[in-house]
């Protein structure tokens, strides 16, 4: 693939462009109210979270491993920045938003090295059943971070305020469903916050705007000019980077694992494959410019990446129109974009809510295994929570240890002695450190005869304590005067067990077609001619 192919922004043979300009616009107008409120969270300028969001959706979509992916400020990653501002004004005289763009940029070359190592890749050992409780509970998160919308000054809408701001909600839902069921050409997100806003303008409907939003926040408003590039300016020493290391690595974690999870749900929804290594490269850049450019950073952000997907959005270019508009809006378009409803946009994400709920698990909930259920349960639960991460974490060691339980349970061995009176024992299963009591128990070396053969042709030595344990069954055969051979070790078993070679006889060559397995067949060959 030459570079012209793997940077274009518009691909011709699979998306359109038309598609991916008017779900950009719509992913720009959603963007707002999202950079804003997590600007709040974190204890920042809300211009700051907007730049943010423009330079990570810009940067991922140009360089990113996922066509169609939106990043851009995000509460989770918001959380940490909380106790890192707070921190650093304590610790650098009133400097907390400085103390966070430098370790944006370590942040930023943590991701980046990940990319470059290709650690990537290993987001392909999460389970399904993690999929289904990641979806599941930050469908959740998001519909919650939606209910934050109907308070005004931390108290809920009441009377007809409430009335208007939830009728506005449903009449956004409503031209989305019934919209593309006319004309699936019409991008119905756009069309349904422009009929609202436009509804409210000049009906004068009293309700809740993207500028009052702002102000009840504490900020002014969405304008401003261009970011501008500047040092963090802080004292680099080693108290500095040990008070920032700490949080590059979390908030270089979170971001990862919440892009790599959303880029493997693209990928199930457009039935496509995106490069995680190149997607956490594009992250790491993201956010290495934000931290010299002014801007909160981020990562991947499932809901936006859902409303350009389900807006038609599948190429690069949906993520350039929606970076740059979002800028546009900061220059040039403050005024009328902050007099866009806030119901619009709470009734876009709720809507991709619904489509973020993996609502197959309640058809798969008595097909599957008990412990995917729970599982599921337990990522949905510990993502609303806690965090992406502990949850993400905490699913893949539950998913690891199951595996690792019934892996453990299918060490056999076969028991039979030959006309020249040789046992022969025929093991059958992976033997790993959780199969290694079973796999002992299968030995009787006090009534075993003097010669006992050990055939591996049906099993596969995973590991070091495997290995050790076949050890100290032949010393414990040695201590009884007793001759062990093992067959059908694979090579590098062989090239790992040392002592054992010493007190028994180990070899591979009886088994060609296990040979072939672990070593390619012309090699073969020539071992047997020689």
């Amino acid at each position: 693939m030459n570079f012209r192919e793997t940077f274009s922004i518009v691909d011709k043979n699979r998306v359109s462009a038309k598609s991916d300009i008017f779900s950009g616009l719509t992913v720009a107008l959603a963007l707002v109210p999202e950079a804003v409120a997590f600007s709040f969270v974190a204890g920042i300028s809300p211009i700051v979270g907007l730049y943010g969001a423009f330079m990570m959706g810009l940067i991922t979509s140009i360089f990113g491993g996922r066509p169609g992916m939106i990043s851009g400020a995000t509460g989770a990653l918001a959380v940490v920045m909380v106790s890192l501002v707070a921190e650093g004004e304590l610790m650098g005289d009133g400097q907390g938003l400085q103390f966070l763009f430098a370790t944006l940029i370590l942040t930023g070359i943590i991701q980046m090295s990940a990319g470059f190592l290709k650690l990537g890749k290993f987001i392909r050992m999460v389970p399904h059943s993690v999929m289904m409780g990641f979806v599941n509970g930050l469908a959740i998160v998001i519909f919650m971070s939606q209910l934050g919308m109907f308070k005004i000054g931390g108290e809920w809408l009441t009377g007809s305020s409430l009335l208007i701001m939830l009728g506005l909600t449903l009449l956004t839902m409503a031209i989305m469903v019934f919209l593309p069921k006319i004309n699936k050409n019409i991008p119905g997100a756009l069309v349904a916050i422009v009929v609202v806003s436009l509804i409210v303008i000049f009906g004068g409907v009293e309700t809740e705007t993207v500028k009052s939003f702002i102000q009840a926040g504490g900020g002014d408003g969405i304008k401003a000019g261009l970011p501008s590039f500047n040092v963090p300016v802080i004292d680099l020493n080693w108290d500095t980077l040990a008070f920032i290391l700490p949080y590059a690595i979390i908030l270089a974690a979170i971001g990862l694992i919440e892009s790599l999870m959303t880029l493997n749900l693209l990928d199930e929804l457009t039935e496509t494959r995106g490069s995680g290594n190149r997607e956490s490269v594009a992250q790491g850049l993201g956010n290495l410019v934000n931290g010299f450019f002014g801007g909160m950073g981020g990562c991947a952000m499932i809901g936006q990446s859902i409303i350009n997907v389900k807006s038609g959005g599948r190429g690069r270019l949906s993520g350039v129109v929606a970076a740059l508009a979002l800028l546009g809006f900061i220059l040039f378009a403050s005024e009328y974009i902050e007099m866009v409803p806030i119901a619009a946009l709470v009734g876009v994400m709720f809507m991709v809510v619904i489509g973020t709920f993996a609502w197959s698990t309640f058809k798969v909930w008595n097909k599957v295994p008990k412990a995917d259920v729970i599982v599921i349960l337990l990522v949905t639960v510990l993502t609303v929570i806690f965090d992406l991460a502990i949850a993400v974490f905490a699913g893949v060691i539950i998913s690891a240890l199951v595996f690792a339980w019934q892996n453990a349970l299918r060490i056999r061995a076969r028991k039979t002695t030959d006309e020249h009176g040789i046992k022969h024992y025929e093991i059958y299963g992976p033997l790993f450190f959780g199969s290694i009591s079973l796999f002992n128990s299968k030995f009787d070396i006090k009534e075993d005869p003097n010669e006992v053969v050990i055939d591996f042709a049906e099993s596969r030595i995973v590991d070091q304590s495997a290995i050790e344990a076949i050890n100290k069954l032949a010393e414990r055969y040695q201590k009884e005067g007793k001759t062990i051979h093992l067959r059908h070790l694979s090579k590098d078993c062989l090239a790992l067990i040392k002592r054992a070679e010493e007190i028994c006889d180990v070899n591979v060559v009886e088994d060609p077609d296990y040979f072939v397995a672990i070593d390619n067949f012309n090699k073969y060959k020539a071992k047997l001619a020689n």
